[in-house]
């Protein structure tokens, strides 16, 4: 124990400073320690020290004690709450991982999403440059029975409104590059043509009724396009078509000898008849290019052929 003092002139404080005090005894003493009495255990220290704790001066100033702090370590409990929760936060996010493991596999969503979207991107890209190339070449006339092709193949990888989508981005690229004039004209005379057949053969529909169905939207698609024309060059077209044919069969009864004028009823249901053979003529060619080439890529499973053409392929 040291004992510091304090000189003033008048009195003496004496300030003590108690040492650090040893540890507490186990609660079960070794056994050699019990034959042993407490006097030679613990005995007293500077016994003229107690004497000075008596004093009136040292009673009056509080002791300062050194003693080493006592932790105690805490025992920490996870509740079935946050077990749980941690659980179950775990295998959320098994689930999220096995989930996106499984839509970019080959038969998951996403891929399949995915790989529409690019397949559908290239074919408008494809038909939409060959028609450019075509129309700046001039050589449309050549190439225009492949212009719906991409379309029909869209719509029967991936259904009808893959095949629209189709349409409507090759007309949007042709009206980038060459102008409304030409995308309208691509729409009216290839797209819808395209667009009718690829929904037809999806739904397996039979081929006559494809043809003429085909067909019609062919000669409508034509008639758009002679409107079309005839208000960009600011003249009657169809006009000078019906002209032209009343002058000729007019002069084919001549000489035969008829003296009859034919009516104008009569003009014009002879130009929509020759009109949808044209255009069933040009969608029945197209029906068999496409089945063959169909049949050459491996899809004659999801075609409905009829039976000569399925014989001769």
């Amino acid at each position: 124990m040291n004992l510091f003092k304090l000189h003033h002139p008048r009195q003496t404080f004496t300030l003590q400073i108690s040492q650090i005090t040893p540890p507490q005894p186990p609660l079960s003493p070794p056994p050699h320690f019990l034959s042993l009495p407490l006097s030679s255990i613990y005995q007293p220290k500077l016994a003229h020290s107690f004497n000075l704790y008596s004093s009136p001066v040292l009673s009056s100033v509080p002791a300062i004690s050194l003693s080493k702090p006592n932790f105690r370590f805490r025992h920490f409990r996870v509740s079935e709450t946050e077990a749980s929760t941690s659980v179950w936060s775990n295998e959320e996010e098994e689930n999220i991982g096995s989930t996106e493991l499984e839509d970019l596999a080959s038969d998951g969503a996403v891929y399949q999403k995915t790989l529409r979207l690019v397949e559908c991107s290239m074919f408008a890209a494809v038909s939409g440059l060959a028609y450019f190339l075509s129309n700046s070449l001039a050589i449309e006339n050549y190439f225009g029975c492949f212009f719906s092709l991409p379309i029909v193949i869209s719509s029967m990888r991936w259904g009808v409104a893959a095949g629209r989508k189709t349409m409507v981005a090759t007309a949007t690229l042709l009206l980038v590059l060459s102008g409304p004039v030409k995308a309208l004209t691509y729409l009216l005379m290839h797209g819808l043509v395209g667009v009718t057949m690829g929904s037809l053969w999806r739904l397996e529909a039979n081929w006559s009724l494809s043809v003429f169905v085909c067909s019609l939207v062919r000669a409508m698609g034509a008639m758009g396009y002679v409107l079309v024309s005839s208000f960009l060059i600011r003249e009657n077209i169809l006009a000078l078509i019906t002209i032209n044919i009343h002058a000729s069969l007019t002069y084919i009864l001549t000489a035969l000898g008829f003296n009859s004028i034919p009516s104008m009823g009569m003009i014009y249901a002879i130009f929509g008849t020759l009109l949808l053979l044209n255009c069933a003529s040009f969608v029945f060619l197209l029906h068999i290019l496409y089945a063959v080439f169909f049949s050459r890529l491996g899809m004659k499973a999801s075609l409905t052929l009829p039976r000569w053409l399925e014989k001769a392929i």
